[in-house]
C-alpha cells in the first residue's frame, strides 16, 4: 500500500511542478501517472550506475557531495523519462534541474504529511 501512496504522491509531485514550471509539461493528471512510473522504474534501473559514474567522474566529489550528485541524476533521469513517454515534456536541462528539484521539494513536503496519516 506504501508503493502505491508513494507512486501517487510522485504523480502529484510531476503534475504540481509542471503547472508551476513553464519548461515542463504533463498531459493531465493521468500522464503524470505515467511520468512517474517511467521515472521510478528508470530512477531504479539506472540511476545508481549514473550516482556511481559521476561520482568516480570527479574523483570522489561526487560522492562527498552527494545531494548534488543526486539532483543531477534526477535532472537527466527527468529528461530520459521525457525522451521514453510522450506524457511528459521537458524544454532543456536547465528545466529539467529546476524540475528535478521542485519534484524532490513537493514530494518531500508531501511524504512528511501523508505518509504518517497512512499508516495509522
Amino acid at each position: 500500500m506504501q508503493i502505491l501512496i508513494a507512486w501517487f504522491l510522485l504523480a502529484l509531485s510531476f503534475w504540481l511542478t509542471a503547472v508551476i514550471l513553464p519548461g515542463i509539461r504533463v498531459k493531465g493528471f493521468l500522464g503524470a501517472i505515467i511520468a512517474a512510473a517511467v521515472f521510478g522504474v528508470l530512477n531504479w534501473l539506472i540511476g545508481w550506475f549514473l550516482f556511481v559514474v559521476i561520482g568516480i567522474a570527479t574523483l570522489g566529489l561526487g560522492f562527498l557531495l552527494a545531494f548534488l550528485t543526486r539532483w543531477l541524476v534526477n535532472a537527466i533521469v527527468l529528461k530520459i523519462t521525457a525522451a521514453v513517454t510522450d506524457s511528459l515534456k521537458v524544454d532543456s536541462l536547465g528545466w529539467a534541474l529546476g524540475g528535478a528539484l521542485c519534484i524532490a521539494a513537493i514530494g518531500t513536503l508531501a511524504e512528511a504529511f501523508i505518509l504518517p496519516l497512512a499508516s495509522v
